[in-house]
C-alpha cells in the first residue's frame, strides 16, 4: 500500500490529526488523538506522525526510544471511516521498517491491553512476539529483524 505516508505533525495537520475517531468499542483501548499530542509536545519520549492517504490524514501514531535503544510504537489511531483498509498495517510496517534501521535499535517493541484482540491478532501476524512483559495494564510485544 504505496499510498500511505507518514508524515510530521504540522501547523497544517494537526487539527486534522486531532478530529479523528474510534469507533466506540476501541475508544478504551486508545487515549484521544489530542492527549497523544499533549505528551509528544510536554514529554520527552513521545514524537508524533500523521497517516496521510490521498493528501488525507486518515490516522495518527507515535514513537520513542527507551533506555536500552529499543524503539516504541505507540498511540496507533485509525480514523472509524477509514479502518479495515490495511492503513493500520501499513503504518506498523513503515514505520518499524524506519525504526529498525537507526543504528543500534535492537529491537520495535509495541503494547496493548489483553483484550484487545484486533491489535493482538494484527501485531503478531506481522512478527511480533510477546515477551512476557507488561508496560502498566499492557502486553508487550517486540519484533527483531
Amino acid at each position: 500500500m504505496e499510498d500511505i505516508s507518514l508524515e510530521p505533525v504540522t501547523p497544517d495537520n494537526w487539527r486534522d490529526c486531532a478530529a479523528l475517531t474510534v469507533h466506540p468499542d476501541q475508544e478504551r483501548f486508545v487515549a484521544e488523538v489530542t492527549y497523544y499530542l499533549c505528551m509528544c509536545h510536554y514529554g520527552d519520549t513521545w514524537n508524533p506522525l500523521a497517516v496521510v492517504r490521498g493528501g488525507i490524514v486518515v490516522g495518527f501514531v507515535i514513537w520513542g526510544v527507551d533506555d536500552d535503544g529499543s524503539r516504541w510504537i505507540g498511540g496507533l489511531v485509525v480514523d472509524a471511516r477509514q479502518q479495515r483498509r490495511g492503513i493500520g498495517r501499513e503504518t506498523v510496517r513503515q514505520l518499524r521498517e524506519r525504526l529498525i534501521a537507526e543504528p543500534g535499535t535492537p529491537n520495535v517493541a509495541l503494547s496493548y491491553q489483553p483484550a484487545n484482540t484486533a491489535a493482538r491478532d494484527l501485531y503478531l501476524s506481522m512478527g511480533f512476539a510477546e515477551t512476557g512483559e507488561t508496560e502498566d495494564d499492557e502486553v508487550v510485544a517486540r519484533w527483531r529483524p
